[in-house]
C-alpha cells in the first residue's frame, strides 16, 4: 500500500513544507522548525524531572541549535568541533556535556579550558586522561546494555563497559581526583522495546547500591536517547514510553530519583524533515527480469546512510502520475556498488514512475544532512532549507 503523507504530517505542516520543496532543485532536505519545537516541548512535558541534552550529531544545523538553545535545552557534544558550534551560539559551558567516550587527550584539555565539566567515559585510558587534563570534573561511566536486537540502530558494542568494570572505573576515577557522579547508558537508537530501559536501569541501581557500600554515593543517571519515531515499523506512543520508563525509575529508586539526563536526538528532529530526491533512471537487469531498479539523485553516501543494511526503513512517497503501485529496488547515483538503499525491503511507488519524478523521503530530519560525504564522486552535500 502506498504511503499516506498525512499519517506523518498534518495538512498545515505538509502544505508549509511542500511550498518550500517546490522552490528548489533536488536533492535537498526541508526541516520544519515548528515540529522540532513541538517535539521538545512534548518531551519536556513527558519527563518533567529530567534535564534534556540534545545530541548535536542528529542535526547540527544552526537553525535547529538556536531554536533549542532558546527553548532552554542543554547539549551533548561528541567532538570539539560540535563544542565550538554550541559555544559560538552563546551557550554557557555548564549546559554542555562531552558524551563521546572516545576522545583525544588534547580534546579533553580543550573542552576543560572552555569550561566543560561533565564527561562520559568507559575505559581506564580515558579516565586517566580526564584526571590529568580535566581535573575535578564530573564523570559518568557508560555501561553496556541489552536491546541490540530490538533497536533499529544499535549503539552498545562500540560504547560502554560491563557493570563490574564500570564499578572499578568509577572507583579509580575517585582515586585520581575526579568527581564520579553517575552512570550512563544507551539502549540503542530507534529502540522499539520499552523493556530495554527496565533492564538498563536495574543495572544502574545495582552499581549505585554496591558503590554505596564502598563509601561512594552516585547521584546521576544519564539514560541517553533511543526514543523511536514514526518510520515504517510500528512503535508505542511517546506517552507510553514515558509512563513505563518513569515507572521503572521510581521502582528502582523508590527512595528518590537521582539527577536524570536524557540525550534525545532522533526523537526531536527526525519527524521535522523531508528529503526530496529525483528519479534519474528506471531500468531492468535482463529481458525477463521481474525486478526494476529506480536510481535517485541521492543515496547512501549523501544523506541516506542509515539505510545501510536496510536498518532504518523510511516511508517514501511520490506524486508521480498513475494510480497503480509497484515495488522497486532503490539505489543512489554514485559509482559504488554499495550505494543501494533497499533491495530486500520494498516501498511501493507509482508503477509508471519515470526520470524527473520526485520521491519524498519522510521523517528524515535526523542523521541525513549530518551524515553526508563531503564530495564523493563530486556530489556536494545536501542543502537544507528551513520553514517555521
Amino acid at each position: 500500500m502506498a504511503t499516506d503523507v498525512f499519517e506523518y504530517y498534518s495538512h498545515d505542516d505538509w502544505s508549509l513544507m511542500k511550498a518550500e520543496m517546490d522552490r528548489h532543485e533536488t536533492p535537498f532536505l526541508v526541516v520544519n522548525l515548528n515540529i522540532v519545537r513541538r517535539n521538545y516541548e512534548a518531551l519536556r512535558s513527558l519527563y518533567p524531572f529530567a534535564h534534556i541534552y540534545y545530541a548535536v550529531k542528529a542535526n547540527p544545523a544552526t537553525e535547529v541549535l538556536t531554536l533549542l538553545r532558546d527553548l532552554g535545552s542543554c547539549f551533548d557534544v561528541a567532538s570539539v568541533y560540535e563544542l565550538d558550534m554550541i559555544l559560538s551560539l552563546g551557550v554557557s559551558p555548564d549546559r554542555i556535556s562531552y558524551g563521546n567516550t572516545i576522545k583525544k587527550a588534547r580534546d579533553i584539555a580543550y573542552a576543560y579550558q572552555k569550561g566543560v565539566r561533565l564527561f562520559t567515559t568507559d575505559s581506564e585510558g580515558d579516565i586517566r586522561n580526564l584526571a590529568q587534563y580535566a581535573p575535578g570534573s564530573r564523570v559518568a561511566c557508560r555501561i553496556l546494555t541489552e536491546g541490540g536486537d530490538t533497536a533499529e540502530w544499535p549503539l552498545s558494542r562500540k560504547f560502554g563497559c560491563h557493570p563490574d568494570l564500570a564499578i572499578s572505573l568509577i572507583m579509580l576515577s575517585k582515586e585520581l581526583g575526579l568527581n564520579p557522579c553517575g552512570v550512563s547508558f544507551h539502549v540503542g537508537s530507534q529502540q522499539r522495546d520499552i523493556g530495554a530501559w527496565d533492564s538498563a536501569i536495574s543495572k544502574v541501581r545495582y552499581i549505585f547500591d554496591y558503590l554505596k557500600t564502598q563509601g561512594l554515593e552516585l547521584n546521576l543517571v544519564n539514560m541517553g536517547g533511543g526514543f523511536p519515531v514514526k518510520y515504517i515499523s510500528k512503535t508505542s506512543r511517546p506517552d507510553v514510553y514515558a509512563e513505563e520508563i518513569t515507572r521503572y525509575l521510581k521502582e528502582d529508586f523508590e527512595d528518590g530519583l537521582p539527577e536524570i539526563i536524557l540525550e534525545p536526538g532522533r526523537s526531536l528532529v527526525a519527524e521535522s524533515g523531508v528529503l526530496v530526491t529525483e528519479v534519474v533512471l528506471v531500468s531492468k537487469k535482463s529481458n525477463v527480469g521481474v525486478d526494476r531498479w529506480v536510481y535517485l539523485d541521492t543515496g547512501l553516501f549523501n544523506g541516506l546512510v542509515e539505510t545501510i543494511g536496510e536498518s532504518i526503513k523510511y516511508p517514501i512517497w511520490s506524486d508521480a502520475q498513475g494510480k497503480c503501485s509497484d515495488v522497486f529496488i532503490l539505489a543512489g547515483p554514485t559509482c559504488d556498488s554499495q550505494d543501494i538503499m533497499y533491495e530486500k525491503f520494498r516501498n511501493p511507488l507509482p508503477a509508471e514512475i519515470k526520470p524527473g519524478d520526485r520521491v519524498y523521503w519522510l521523517t528524515t530530519g535526523a542523521y541525513t544532512a549530518s551524515y553526508c560525504s563531503v564530495c564523493f564522486n563530486g556530489f556536494p552535500p545536501l542543502k537544507t532549507y528551513f520553514v517555521k
